[in-house]
């Protein structure tokens, strides 16, 4: 056993002061309650509100962290540089074609934030004048935090209009600016959640409010030159478990209005012809049924079609449905692409004479193209393991689709494609200005068996010459929650550990949709635990397979993720050598408990609502990581979060870190990190972001170089 550093800083102990309460006829005591500030709202908005005692302690968990990971300092500012030295720093994107124009980003050297500009379109184009529509970067300079989280031009490339997150709370200021003149309109809209669309006839701009408890409650709409005392109410949300969105139809001829939870979904329609008509439903809400539209009008001037994808009659892994847009009900809805289990359809997008959509099988994508005359085929790429997405665009009446393919070993490559002539066109590949050989890595998919024979696929990325003889270190990643998929994906990031011998492996556990939306009803409330001890069999397969050695593995999650992070390391302390959790969702039960959080009501589908449902109680109660914590030699752990965090609190990971400390037999560290100016998704800036992830890294090599044991 190696020599155990000391930190320069007394271990911070947290008080205890015990908080009973009584649940369904169940009692739990949180010795920790008293971190979460009565005052949380302003906190979100204003982080400086919090009460001195919490900061107080945050500041001490801080720096003993710090100072605890001090020596790691010359490791962290090399990766660093290694992951800012793979960045293009004056990158752009691909210009994307919106009549007169082709709108991109870019960045300058140095700047953490972009660009939003465009030129008139034509080849002449890129030799034009470029237009600046938005300096992100001065927009930032002197503020702690500052985030664009949406942008959008008006139909008529008039307006521009952009949500800025100055706490990263999510909660959104949007701004207009005039591009004739150049100046910003005089009234931001507040509160908003930065989800927003101008109307068709660029006439009016419709956004969503977000109310004191940070969920999309309603919709308005505003003269798009206009004021607060111009608001309309358009629709207002009834249910606090409903997630809102909107946005246009390709065909722009709908305003949609997207409605739902993890289960149950609902659409309404505005016609663009009269944008302040009445919303109408599709088809109104059912327990169970998830659907969502787009509009593909006939070419026979006709009228048109809906396009819904939904699981309707029993229909897990979706199918394809149309219906006039006229009657949309389910009683019209006729087939268009028929359900195939095992086949997710993740999405679909229109064009005038075709359908382009995304399917999910065995945890790799690919695209379909679908013509007028129900003519298809398939675009799909032969690595082992790939990341294939389609982008989004702004025209509707061509024949081209962009898509990007990449892989854990292939930069992101820009393709347009011709769905009638099946051609395509390279527009950009990413470019690694360090320098970056594909041919010097290997992506592997391995599979896993679960206890009850589900088979899990694995993504894993090394180099060519790493031994697999359980010598190398290895990093599993897992997240296993809302059916989001872990693509196999490229990173600047993850080079920095495989670099140096390291093995970077992804499970893709149940919780996710890799293996189609079943995978994800597998992983979810009652079937929860199947997530972690999928994350376990994944872990041991590979230890077995030589890709690890078992106390050698450092897991790493975050959000939900994080959850996942605390659930293993309860389930199996000894497996890891280190575990990082981010923004760790570690304190289920009490949070389901709160009706006053933001995301409460709108996770109860997904976790189960222990205020109401004895079963959904003990279920939670027997995984939360918080809630489990005991006397077991746990790993080195590394917890962090962000003090304006709306998803995942701050006192979640304070909590957790500080029962953790109080209960592990081991001496191995437990360390938290709490960035002050933060949300979330942590630091803003491409840069800034960067030295947050090398810290995560740096943790890593430290806790299996250090030799903790228990």
């Amino acid at each position: 056993m190696t020599d155990r550093p000391v930190a320069a800083l007394p271990l911070p102990v947290a008080e205890i002061h015990p908080h009973k309460m009584e649940q369904l006829g169940r009692v739990r005591i949180d010795d920790y309650a008293w971190m979460k500030d009565p005052n949380w709202r302003e906190v979100l908005r204003n982080p400086a509100a919090i009460k001195p005692d919490v900061k107080a302690h945050l500041a001490a968990e801080n720096a003993y962290t710090a100072a605890m990971l001090a020596s790691t300092a010359p490791l962290q500012a090399q990766m660093f540089e290694e992951m800012k030295g793979r960045i293009k720093e004056d990158d752009s994107t691909p210009p994307t074609p919106d009549g007169p124009f082709d709108y991109y980003t870019r960045y300058a050297v140095g700047a953490q934030h972009p660009v939003y500009a465009r030129r008139p379109r034509g080849p002449a184009g890129p030799d034009l004048a470029e237009e600046i529509l938005l300096d992100a970067d001065k927009a930032a300079a002197g503020k702690s935090f500052f985030q664009i989280n949406s942008v959008e031009h008006s139909p008529d490339h008039a307006l521009f209009a952009y949500a800025v997150d100055a706490q990263g709370s999510e909660v959104c200021r949007i701004f207009i600016k005039d591009l004739k003149t150049g100046t910003v309109l005089p009234e931001p809209i507040e509160s908003s959640t930065g989800d927003f669309c101008f109307s068709p006839d660029a006439q009016w701009v419709f956004w969503i409010w977000r109310d004191e408890e940070g969920r999309p409650a309603r919709l308005y709409r505003r003269p798009a030159r206009g004021g607060a005392c111009d608001d309309a109410l358009v629709y207002e949300e009834p249910d606090d478990g409903f997630f809102m969105g909107i946005g246009l139809s390709a065909s722009r001829a709908f305003i949609i209005i997207s409605l739902g939870n993890q289960e149950t979904s609902e659409a309404w329609v505005i016609p663009a012809s009269d944008p302040q008509a009445a919303p109408r439903v599709v088809e109104p809400r059912t327990q169970g049924l998830r659907y969502d539209i787009e509009h593909w009008p006939d070419q026979q001037g006709g009228g048109g079609n809906f396009i819904i994808r939904t699981n309707a009659d029993g229909a897990v892994d979706f199918k394809l449905a149309a219906a006039p847009d006229d009657a949309p009900g389910r009683m019209h809805w006729r087939d268009l692409v028929p359900h195939e289990p095992g086949r997710f359809i993740v999405g679909v997008a229109a064009f005038k004479d075709h359908l382009a959509r995304l399917e999910r099988v065995d945890a790799n994508n690919r695209i379909v193209i679908r013509s007028r005359a129900a003519e298809e085929h398939i675009i799909a790429f032969d690595e082992e393991a790939y990341a294939l997405g389609l982008e989004g665009g702004y025209e509707y009446e061509t024949s081209t689709v962009r898509f990007v393919y990449q892989s854990p070993t292939t930069p992101r490559q820009w393709f347009d494609y011709d769905m009638a002539s099946h051609a395509r066109v390279l527009r950009k590949t990413q470019e690694i200005p360090s320098g970056h050989d594909p041919s010097a890595y290997v992506a592997r998919r391995l599979h896993a068996r679960a206890a009850d024979g589900e088979e899990i696929p694995i993504t894993v990325l090394m180099r060519k010459d790493t031994p697999l003889d359980g010598s190398a270190p290895l990093l599993l990643y897992g997240y296993g929650s809302y059916g989001a998929a872990m693509d196999a994906s490229f990173s600047i990031r993850n080079l920095s550990l495989v670099d140096r011998g390291w093995i970077w492996a992804t499970a893709h556990i149940r919780g996710g949709s890799e293996k189609g939306w079943d995978w994800f009803l597998n992983g979810r409330g009652k079937t929860k635990m199947n997530s972690f001890t999928d994350f376990i069999a994944c872990a041991e397969h590979l230890a077995t397979e030589g890709y690890g050695r078992r106390g050698r593995i450092v897991a790493y999650g975050g959000s939900a993720g994080g959850m996942l992070m605390g659930a293993v390391a309860n389930l199996r302390p000894e497996l890891w050598a280190g575990i990082i959790a981010a923004v760790p969702f570690v304190d289920v039960l009490n949070t389901m408990s709160d009706v006053d959080l933001p995301l409460t009501p709108p996770e109860w589908p997904e976790w189960g609502n222990p205020l109401t449902d004895p079963e959904a109680y003990d279920c939670i109660a027997a995984y939360s990581p918080y809630d489990n914590v005991a006397d077991k030699p746990y790993p080195a752990i590394l917890a962090t979060g962000g003090l304006s965090d709306p998803r995942v609190t701050y006192w979640e990971p304070a909590k957790w870190a500080a029962k953790l400390r109080a209960h592990t037999t081991s001496s191995n560290p437990i360390l938290l990190k709490i960035n002050m100016e933060a949300g979330h998704g942590g630091a803003s800036g491409r840069f800034e972001f960067l030295k947050e992830i090398a810290l995560d890294y740096a943790f890593a090599v430290w806790a299996v170089n250090r030799g903790w044991t228990a």
